[in-house]
């Protein structure tokens, strides 16, 4: 078995490859023409080989290097090839909201698992959009290798910043065997959120440890008005920890001001503290399709 890393998943494609057992890993050789257009060589050939490209798709050059990465691996000669996408950019729009929309999670779906035997995603928006795909595909949850960090950490209690990441939030709970509860969000625009402590939050936070969760994090408005809203209750002391970490334009340097410490998962390169999702993606290659 080989591991092919993108440009845009690279250290985690490394970090896959060692927990498989040391598995052979490389990185295309890439150059833009003087078009713009995207030239890339895989080296060596693969015959009779299983071949997993890793490669997160935040961004549409990502994308189209995944595409063009999968066909260079099947002129190669592999005998299957399975597709980790840690990050599946295009995954929110997972349904139509106005006529004449497209539905992005779909149609990208339909193309990346067009050269593909199995595909393994982690902490997909949606669970919807596991249907928009007819390959195999397996999604893996970034919530164990957060467990594996805050493990060390001496929190209290655990939250999640709305009620749509209940069982996350919960699920992280059992891990750990900590408390937790679900903030109360009122939406009002795609940066700003009023947020405030539900009936059954513990009556006194002062002096607490509180860790944040949250799947993805982008402008970082809500983490941003969460740790205020703590804040205001005198805890002491805030991390906030993600799967996807985005920190869209100054969204990380935000929450570094209201916060103690920032943690993310691998899926993603940006400057949080980074725990692995390797070993949970390296455990479905091998146990649910069989990687070999």
């Amino acid at each position: 078995m080989h591991v092919i890393g993108g440009t845009a998943s690279t250290d985690l494609a490394e970090k896959i490859s060692r927990e498989l057992g040391n598995a052979p890993f490389a990185v295309p050789f890439t150059k833009r023409f003087p078009d713009g257009e995207l030239y890339l060589r895989v080296g060596g050939r693969f015959d009779g080989e299983d071949v997993v490209i890793v490669q997160s798709t935040r961004s549409d050059q990502d994308l189209l290097e995944l595409l063009l990465l999968q066909d260079a691996v099947r002129e190669g000669g592999a005998l299957r090839t399975f597709i980790v996408i840690p990050y599946f950019g295009y995954a929110r729009q997972d349904r139509r909201f106005f006529p004449g929309e497209p539905v992005s999670a779909r149609a990208l779906a339909r193309h990346v698992e067009l050269d593909a035997d199995a595909l393994v995603m982690v902490d997909l928006h949606s669970p919807q959009t596991l249907s928009h795909f007819s390959k195999p595909v397996y999604e893996a949850s970034g919530i164990p290798a957060i467990a594996r960090l805050l493990r060390e950490r001496p929190v209290d209690y655990l939250i999640s910043p709305d009620k749509g990441g209940v069982e996350r939030v919960r699920r992280l709970g059992e891990i750990l065997q900590l408390p937790w509860f679900a903030l109360e969000k009122k939406r009002i625009d795609s940066e700003h959120v009023e947020l405030r402590l539900p009936a059954q939050a513990p009556a006194e936070l002062a002096g607490k440890h509180i860790a944040i969760l949250d799947d993805v994090i982008s402008t970082g408005g809500t983490i941003v008005e969460a740790a205020k809203l703590l804040h205001r209750n005198d805890v002491g002391a805030i991390t906030a920890a993600c799967t996807h970490g985005l920190f869209l334009r100054d969204a990380f340097e935000r929450i570094k001001a209201v916060t103690n410490e920032i943690y993310a998962t691998d899926t993603l390169q940006n400057g949080a503290e980074k725990v692995s999702v390797a070993p949970d993606v390296a455990q479905i290659l091998v146990h649910n399709i069989g990687a070999t």
